[in-house]
């Protein structure tokens, strides 16, 4: 029955996101529904879905849109950050400014982010203002991570409050939304904030450790790019100098010196404490939902997340 429910939950979304991109422009279609249709693992939906089930709701259709809404958010930030980045494949496939110039990627993303409007609509002044306050912590996350890595004081602490504002952000606004909608007490809604918020944490660190023991065909994009960059869960925790990490644009032989330093340190397995930790907190935060199998499912992601390799 649960697995039903989501699998028809992330049809739904699947069919908002496509319908919703429709333009006479087709640049902005075009260019939009390449990544959207590219993949992805659509967690950020699928928490959405659980968290509004798990809150009582029996109809996700209901929920579907908003769910949407966040993996819109999500892939529109992906199509700047590889602009950024200088990435030329995400998913497996071409970025977006790869195929269509800087120029256009950049349009596109904020239409995408444009289009969460139409998405959220719907939803009321209480979940509006949970996906705004989202959309608001997410691009002040990257903009302290751009910062942290420039200047090169990259600490624990920042590297927290980076990584709590730019990828918790979503999974926050998720669950607490799924709650809503469902018409679950305070008290749920809270919890399931906070399930929401440690495993967004989780699932950044993890794919902190991703960026260095990854294999790039799986991840459908590069590795090493946060260690080159001064970012990440190794470069906070001291295992790279902040300001000593080799430059992308050296030769590679240096990019792999230092990642193969770090598979041998011990630092990818301190980092992996790091996000068990934070795993165990959102484990946590579900005591307090009513028993149900979505419940379940909600806990059993968290390990999920936890032994991803992609």
């Amino acid at each position: 029955m649960l697995a039903a429910q989501l699998n028809q939950g992330l049809e739904y979304v699947n069919m908002s996101l496509v319908n919703v991109l429709d333009s006479d422009v087709d640049t902005l279609a075009d260019a939009s529904r390449h990544i959207i249709q590219s993949g992805g693992k659509r967690i950020r939906p699928q928490v959405a879905i659980l968290s509004y089930l798990a809150a009582g709701g029996d109809d996700v259709q209901h929920v579907a849109d908003a769910a949407a809404a966040l993996e819109m958010v999500h892939t529109a930030t992906l199509v700047h950050d590889d602009i950024n980045d200088h990435s030329m494949l995400r998913r497996g496939k071409v970025s977006v400014h790869a195929r269509w110039g800087r120029t256009f990627a950049l349009l596109a993303g904020d239409y995408m982010f444009a289009k969460v409007y139409q998405m959220m609509a719907r939803y009321g002044i209480r979940c509006n203002q949970i996906m705004s306050d989202a959309c608001v912590n997410l691009v002040e996350g990257e903009t302290l991570q751009a910062l942290a890595a420039k200047a090169g004081d990259m600490d624990r602490e920042t590297y927290k409050t980076i990584i709590e504002r730019k990828t918790a952000s979503l999974f926050t606004a998720g669950t607490q939304i799924g709650a809503i909608v469902a018409g679950a007490t305070d008290e749920v809604i809270e919890a399931l904030g906070n399930y929401g918020r440690y495993l967004g944490m989780t699932f950044q660190v993890v794919d902190d450790i991703l960026d260095i023991v990854g294999d790039p065909e799986k991840l459908g994009k590069p590795v090493g790019l946060d260690v080159t960059q001064n970012r990440g869960v190794l470069v906070a925790d001291g295992a790279v100098p902040s300001n000593g990490a080799p430059s992308i644009a050296e030769p590679a032989d240096p990019i792999e010196a230092l990642m193969n330093k770090l598979r041998e340190s011990g630092a990818v397995e301190i980092a992996r404490l790091q996000a068990q930790e934070l795993a165990q907190r959102a484990r946590e935060a579900l005591t307090i939902v009513p028993p149900s199998p979505a419940r379940d499912e909600l806990y059993d992601l968290v390990d999920l997340v936890l032994e991803r390799d992609r």
